[in-house]
């Protein structure tokens, strides 16, 4: 059974491509067009709008692909503390390469990076700069300015933007993105226009938001699910008052900004001497809300988001090994707000049963055709590797007692693992078992039927009763699957690998 869907792609590329054309003639000159959220691959728009494709906006992009060029932009603070991204698991500075390849390999010109909040006293990130100018890119450095937002006068002046280096950029529409929030990119835009101006020509700034979605009610679990995923930042979705008071409209914006807009209002006006918009909402190009086509359907996938963001901020907590809870607090709140619990989650309860009835780490699938698949730990598998085969089986219609990897051929490889590559553990894992699988298929006519099931395993929810390590949530995660854990470690040891 396919996962139901609940959003039009198709008319999404439609609207938004053309909603930013009228922007564009609107502004009458060059459009820096801040990209919030990911460009080129949301995951989390496409979980909780299901329909959405990861790559829908960069496929938006694509129709107007000649008038595009790609202005990426790093915080220097992002790098000094080595963020990463979560979803996949690669510190800021590879993704940052990572989405320039991406965008490049698709045809857009993508030649400036910018890093913002440039300090010339870290090594780390002068070293970082070099490198990508070894890498043939061009590197701008925008620095902290003092009285940043609040000082309008000292910002937009030469002690200000103009004491950034300036992006000479090529094309009419420049969509500034970056590898994730925080990376300065409203700053960047605003810069860029100032400068612009300066040199005598017109440009202007719109904002491509996703989340949350404007013409969604406020406590829409859609809009909800942004919260949770952003619980982190503390953002939190608010009526846009300014909107309301200009038009009488009920719309939606989120804290920041519309905190914030009074002084990006006064900021536009003292830079491009014109104030094109009267609500943060305004400035926005979201199409979003216009195309989704079953309601029930993302309501229902926002909530699983909702929950699946609760379980990752206890555990986040758990490995950092904290007290402080005010992040899982916040997603609990949430939680509250959009009527849902954890026990709301299908796979939880399947997969702590397991553990209650063996004493051991449990793990539980959802398919999309409803059913749950379970796994449990036994001295060959771990539960995930368990669950995993069993699900396999399933949906190739293969025997549930069937051995697709026999105790023989998964023997030599506990061997190797325990006297030659240094494991303590001999249980097999998901990467171990799919390769196992591989080479079992080339005289197994089950093995090749269960690995091509492998596709219809995205999207399906997942489940276990103790953290997952590196290596199982790194498979869930590229096959697509959305996983969730217990916030807490199989075994008690101060020293707990990833």
């Amino acid at each position: 059974m396919p996962q139901a869907l609940g959003f039009d792609p198709d008319k999404y590329i439609e609207l938004q491509s053309k909603h930013i054309q009228e922007r564009r003639e609107e502004i009458g000159g060059k459009l820096y067009l801040e990209m919030g959220g990911k460009l080129f691959d949301d995951m989390h728009a496409s979980r909780v709008l299901p329909g959405f494709t990861p790559d829908n906006k960069i496929a938006m992009l694509d129709r107007i692909k000649d008038d595009v060029e790609i202005l990426v932009c790093i915080g220097a603070k992002d790098l000094e503390r080595k963020k990463v991204r979560a979803d996949l698991g690669i510190g800021y500075g590879d993704d940052l390469l990572r989405l320039i390849d991406a965008f490049r390999e698709r045809g857009f010109l993508t030649e400036h990076v910018v890093i913002t909040q440039f300090d010339e006293g870290s090594a780390e990130v002068v070293e970082f700069a070099e490198k990508l100018t070894h890498l043939g890119l061009k590197v701008s450095r925008h620095y902290v300015i003092d009285g940043y937002p609040g000082n309008i006068d000292t910002i937009v002046s030469e002690e200000g933007f103009g004491k950034n280096e300036f992006v000479e950029t090529s094309r009419d529409l420049v969509v500034v993105t970056a590898p994730g929030p925080g990376s300065g990119k409203l700053a960047t835009c605003l810069s860029q226009v100032y400068q612009e101006n300066q040199r005598g020509r017109k440009a202007g700034y719109a904002k491509f938001e996703t989340f949350p979605i404007w013409n969604l009610p406020l406590d829409h679990p859609v809009n909800l699910a942004y919260e949770a995923a952003t619980v982190d930042l503390d953002d939190v979705n608010v009526i846009d008052h300014f909107h309301l008071s200009a038009y009488g409209e009920s719309t939606v914006n989120y804290n920041r900004d519309v905190e914030a807009f009074p002084l990006l209002k006064g900021m536009l006006q003292k830079v491009t001497g014109n104030t094109p918009y009267q609500s943060p909402t305004d400035m926005g190009v979201n199409m979003a809300g216009y195309c989704i086509t079953d309601d029930e359907v993302c309501r229902a996938a926002a909530t699983q988001e909702i929950i699946r963001r609760y379980y990752k901020a206890l555990v986040d907590e758990a490995r950092a090994a904290t007290e402080d809870t005010t992040v899982s607090d916040r997603a609990a709140v949430i939680m509250t707000k959009a009527g849902c619990v954890p026990s709301d989650r299908t796979v939880v309860a399947p997969a702590l049963r397991i553990e209650e009835e063996t004493g051991l780490p449990g793990a539980a699938m959802q398919l999309h055709d409803g059913t749950i698949i379970t796994g449990k730990t036994i001295d060959l598998l771990g539960c995930s590797a368990g669950m995993l085969l069993n699900a396999l089986k399933y949906l190739a219609g293969i025997d549930p007692e069937a051995h697709l990897l026999s105790p023989e051929s998964i023997e030599p490889i506990q061997t190797l693992k325990t006297r030659h590559l240094g494991s303590r553990n001999p249980r097999l894992h998901t990467d171990e078992v799919l390769i196992a699988l591989s080479v079992s298929a080339a005289t197994s006519e089950e093995a090749r039927l269960a690995l091509a099931q492998l596709q219809n395993l995205q999207g399906c929810d997942v489940h276990t009763s103790t953290i997952l390590g590196s290596v199982d949530e790194g498979i869930f995660r590229n096959l697509g699957m959305q996983a969730t854990s217990e916030p807490k470690f199989w075994k008690k040891q101060l020293y707990q690998k990833r």
